[in-house]
């Protein structure tokens, strides 16, 4: 009985078997697409994808298990160089089967089973999608005659308006600068002025001050005043 048994026999046994599957998967990896049946075709792809994924580790451990399933050097070199670089970035499906109907003879479903990444007319250049949203670009309007003329007016009028903006501010800054040298002119008088009349003041004083000759004194012969 054939319990949990999920593989096809192919009516081979056991080593006939692995060296079919061995000697197509050979084939398929140097020629990238080979012609079968269609139950053969799916047994090799269990076969053969498991040691695809292998081989994008090029390590001596991985060749050493694929050269275990496959016996050949060159396709092993074929398998971690060309295909390995192919399939980087793919996570798995590495083959593609398409049905190419019966065959003349057993009647028997024939198919052609190749390799994903190396059919020109299947592989397409896929952007990765950007995670921001984009806005829908409106088009530019085109804008009427009466529209440019209104344009221009409103230019002309904001040029005007900061032209005596920048005026006035120009004939503010011109009256606090005379405001400020009239008050320094001021400052500056008032002192001296006050000075003056002080000085005047001081003399007069000093001129009521000053003792008046008495008449005695002046009676007195002048070589009596030298002996005092």
């Amino acid at each position: 009985m054939r319990h949990r048994k999920s593989f096809n026999h192919l009516g081979r046994t056991t080593s006939h078997r692995k060296a079919m599957l061995s000697n197509m998967a050979t084939s398929l990896i140097l020629h990238k697409r080979i012609s079968t049946t269609v139950t053969k075709a799916k047994e090799l792809r269990k076969y053969l994808e498991p040691l695809i994924t292998k081989a994008k580790s090029d390590t001596t451990h991985s060749r050493r298990i694929v050269f275990s399933y496959l016996g050949q050097k060159e396709a092993i070199t074929e398998l971690f160089s060309t295909v390995a670089d192919k399939i980087a970035d793919r996570p798995g499906g590495y083959t593609r089967i398409i049905k190419t109907g019966t065959r003349y003879g057993d009647n028997a479903e024939t198919c052609i089973i190749e390799l994903v990444d190396f059919n020109e007319l299947y592989v397409k250049e896929t952007k990765k999608k950007s995670t921001r949203r984009r806005t829908r670009k409106t088009e530019p309007k085109t804008d009427t005659p009466s529209a440019v003329v209104a344009k221009a007016d409103t230019k002309i009028e904001d040029k005007l308006q900061a032209e005596e903006t920048t005026i006035i501010e120009e004939a503010v800054v011109v009256e606090e600068t005379v405001e400020t040298t009239d008050f320094i002119e001021e400052v500056i008088e008032e002192p001296v002025v006050e000075s003056v009349a002080i000085v005047e003041e001081i003399t007069e004083d000093i001129a009521n001050d000053e003792p008046e000759a008495s008449a005695e004194d002046e009676s007195l012969p002048e070589e009596d005043k030298k002996e005092e």
